[in-house]
């Protein structure tokens, strides 16, 4: 048996806001090194830092703390200054900015001792009806992608916490949330080589890490999901693409992979097909099952040794250039609050000559009330926060709906006000939409509702405070709207 415990090889997930005694005996007794923080784990801003330090005092010098903190919906710690969503930092087009907000996210993170980020997104969202990536994707054009993508990752690195790009080999091309379902991307290897892959070969020689995707591409491997394929990881990732970085898995249990595969299987397939580690949320007994399938597997050969100390070592790698320890950034944090809110703004984009009503006219605002997180992002913005929006207006009526993709436009009166539709969803809106006729149509969340809508839309990329503000500023005609939308949206 090999020097290493295989439980090094697992991510886990934990309960609550604080780290209990029965929690720490199990990532001490497992030899875990890795734990991924959720929204559920996140208290306050003290709170979270405590349960970081207890940790990784349980962890050890050579833990990994992991957590999505992408930008847009997909941000964990909400209490820090909220970044841009990549397709907001594509619209602005200002890399140098796209590094800045890159390193601001860092400092964030950094101060409460997070040292691994699964972002930047190299996903080339070239599908406007992806249920899952949409603005959390740079561009449609793979060289955007890159080009933003880099600067955003420099900026991280630059600061010390460790990035991991996903999802390889790409999920801009899918109809399904792999969350949900097994998505398939039948295109031949040069297809993907001339989109998918872009980024991921251009940035290999520089992203520390990367995530896999729960995606089947039946033309290079019919049977497996990138996740667990040897064609994919080994194949494509470690020999063509020369890539010797950390590979991390995207959830087994997400339903892609655990309906199919189960966690036992998954995990086993995952790192015999070139992956280091393996992301085995849920229950103890859950994330037991792919520790133990991991163990039974390096002890009967299925795995062998020299793949797990080449994995460990990467891992071990890691843990080494992005150490896991606090460092406060109090003297930053107002200044990277301010930078995250002139970066929002300058992604604003108006399309079809979208302008502002008259603050005199009289309008009527339509939007639905609440909007439930889908476990991915965050939960959508609450209607009275797209009211809030037209606070300055003298003459404002709102009608707000329970679902507005069911709203019936013929209910919509034509009274001579302005019709201000305000989207707070995620989904695209489907064939409802066809016949409605807005004055101003805003999309607060999902661009490609714009593709469902005829008419002037202006389009924010998300709804996060600098988002919001951006957005009233020019309704009132106190700013431009200067971003531009990628290939694809107009």
């Amino acid at each position: 048996m090999s020097t290493f415990d295989p439980g090094r090889l697992v991510m886990v997930d934990i309960p609550g806001q604080s780290l209990d005694a029965q929690t720490a005996k199990f990532l001490r007794e497992q030899k875990i090194r890795s734990v991924c923080l959720f929204r559920k784990n996140l208290g306050t801003e003290d709170e979270v830092r405590t349960l970081v330090r207890d940790l990784i005092a349980v962890l050890g010098p050579e833990a990994l703390i992991g957590i999505d903190q992408e930008g847009g919906a997909v941000v964990r710690a909400t209490f820090l200054p909220q970044p841009p969503s990549a397709m907001a930092l594509g619209a602005g087009g200002d890399a140098a900015r796209a590094e800045a907000v890159g390193a601001a996210v860092a400092r964030g993170l950094k101060s409460l001792g997070i040292n691994w980020n699964f972002a930047p997104v190299l996903d080339v969202n070239n599908n406007p009806a992806n249920p899952v990536i949409g603005e959390r994707s740079f561009s449609s054009d793979p060289d955007e992608v890159t080009r933003l993508a880099r600067a955003w990752m420099q900026g991280s690195l630059a600061e010390g916490v460790a990035c991991c790009v996903k999802h390889f080999p790409g999920h801009g091309d899918t109809h399904v949330d792999s969350h949900h379902a097994l998505p398939t991307v039948d295109k031949s290897r040069a297809e993907l080589d001339a989109l998918e892959l872009r980024p991921f070969k251009a940035l290999a020689g520089e992203a520390p890490a990367m995530m896999t995707a729960h995606i089947v591409y039946p033309q290079i491997d019919p049977d497996r999901p990138a996740t667990l394929s040897r064609a994919l990881l080994g194949g494509i990732l470690r020999r063509d693409l020369g890539y010797d970085g950390v590979v991390i898995t995207d959830a087994l249990m997400m339903k892609a992979v655990a309906e199919r595969f189960g966690y036992a299987r998954s995990a086993v397939m995952a790192i015999a097909a070139g992956a280091d580690m393996v992301l085995a949320q849920g229950s103890k007994e859950e994330q037991l099952v792919a520790i133990h399938a991991l163990r039974d597997a390096f002890a009967d050969g299925r795995l062998t040794r020299a793949q797990g100390e080449n994995a460990c070592a990467r891992l071990d790698k890691l843990a080494a250039a992005y150490p896991a320890r606090a460092v406060d950034d109090a003297a930053a944090r107002a200044a990277d609050h301010a930078l995250m809110a002139e970066a929002w703004a300058a992604g604003l984009t108006a399309l079809r000559g979208a302008t502002p009503p008259a603050l005199d006219a009289p309008i009527r605002v339509i939007v639905q009330g609440d909007v439930p997180t889908d476990m991915v992002s965050e939960a959508g913005p609450k209607g009275r926060q797209a009211v809030a929006l037209f606070d300055a207006f003298t003459d404002a009526q709102v009608q707000m709906v329970d679902d507005i993709a069911q709203l019936d436009w013929s209910t919509v009166p034509q009274d001579g006000r302005a019709n201000v539709l305000v989207s707070t969803r995620r989904a695209r809106y489907g064939p409802a939409a066809q016949g409605w006729r807005p004055d101003l149509h805003i999309a607060l969340w999902n661009p490609y509702q714009a593709l469902d809508v005829a008419g002037p839309t202006v389009l924010t990329w998300g709804f996060a405070p600098g988002a919001l503000d951006g957005l009233k500023s020019w309704l009132e005609g106190r700013s431009e709207a200067t971003g531009r939308a990628p290939q694809g949206l107009n």
